[in-house]
């Protein structure tokens, strides 16, 4: 077809390390169907097509689809794509704008990298942390006591499990029970938070979109921030 494509390495800082993104440039003439089928044949948890905008003010399109299914937006493809387009010269560097499903999203991107915002922030219900837990191996006594289930999402929505210290690295997904426990999101974050430092140790299972484990996921990061600021445990000193 005559496209061209990219491999990048995302939130990493040498290659063959972070998670692996596929981005495929001027892909309008691409049927959604080509891209899906496209992106199911890299198999990477998410694919990038480039295009040109569809408003003045957006400086590009992205559209992001998984094996299975199409994102209106996702972390490390927005990143990934604007770094990519901007190392072969097809946009500048410095603040853009990126069409996306999600809206229109700033994106600052130079030689480095990129950063980007997320979309609309959003708090959904809390959630019964021990089914939760039992889609994932886990049990009640390895819930956080303090801060309960839930869902959030700032472009996308993820569910969200905290859980104490050393239960991230026990956690054993059941793809299917995490599907029926939480149809209706991206993926299942299980997460531990150190009120303390400020860390976070993190897992994501997306099975709702073709993706056993996600190695490190932008748009459940941004959700996480949501749901912590939502939960009052955010830093209250500025810091992000």
């Amino acid at each position: 077809m005559g496209l061209h494509f990219d491999i990048v390495d995302v939130f990493t800082d040498r290659a063959y390390a972070g998670n692996q993104l596929a981005v495929v440039h001027r892909a309008r003439t691409l049927t959604a169907a080509q891209m899906q089928a496209i992106a199911r044949e890299f198999n990477l948890s998410e694919t990038a097509f480039t295009m040109s905008p569809t408003t003045s003010r957006a400086t590009y399109k992205l559209r992001i689809f998984t094996p299975t299914r199409e994102l209106p937006f996702a972390g490390h493809p927005s990143i990934g794509a604007a770094w990519a387009l901007g190392f072969a010269g097809m946009i500048r560097h410095g603040d853009v704008v990126q069409e996306c499903g999600a809206g229109l999203l700033p994106v600052r991107v130079d030689a480095a990298g990129a950063e980007v915002s997320g979309g609309t922030p959003a708090v959904g219900p809390d959630l019964t942390g021990d089914a939760l837990a039992g889609a994932v191996g886990l049990d009640a006594g390895d819930l956080d006591p303090d801060l309960p289930a839930g869902v959030a999402a700032a472009g996308v929505p993820f569910a969200f499990l905290p859980v104490v210290p050393g239960a991230v690295a026990r956690a054993q997904p059941d793809a299917a029970a995490i599907r029926a426990a939480v149809p209706d999101v991206t993926g299942l974050a299980v997460v531990a938070v150190d009120p303390g430092t400020w860390q976070v140790h993190a897992r994501v299972f997306c099975p709702q979109v073709g993706v056993a484990e996600d190695p490190a996921t932008g748009s459940a990061g941004v959700a996480l921030g949501v749901f912590l600021g939502a939960a009052g445990c955010c830093p209250t000193d500025g810091r992000r």
